[in-house]
């Protein structure tokens, strides 16, 4: 199911997550602070465009807490919106419901990215 749930995916709204997370990330690089922040955008945007076949670890410790707080505050708490609501969405049909819960994964992703590590 992963290259054929990729590529459909990708067709049907993995393109838009996708290119949500990388504008987050080009906003982020604007600044020198903030470059550590998109860069990680930028790598969760790879996830975004291809979820299927990799699964997130969840870790971290007091630096992560941090930057997580702050990056929940500014950009976090849209982002999660955003997949919610497309998870939502996806998950009306049965066919919808492996790309809608590929969307709650991300939703929580979109929550805490620092401390996460995509396997």
């Amino acid at each position: 199911m992963g290259c054929l749930g990729n590529l459909l995916w990708f067709i049907f709204g993995g393109a838009i997550s996708g290119l949500s997370w990388c504008l987050c990330g080009c906003v982020w690089c604007l600044t020198v602070v903030g470059i550590p922040i998109g860069m990680q955008c930028f790598k969760f945007a790879s996830l975004s465009f291809f979820p299927f076949g990799k699964d997130v670890v969840y870790g971290g410790g007091a630096g992560s807490f941090l930057l997580n707080l702050v990056w929940m505050i500014i950009t976090g708490f849209p982002m999660a919106l955003e997949h919610t609501v497309l998870g939502i969405i996806l998950c009306i049909t049965i066919i919808g419901v492996p790309f809608g819960m590929q969307q709650f994964k991300l939703a929580k992703l979109a929550l805490m990215p620092f401390g996460a590590e995509v396997r």
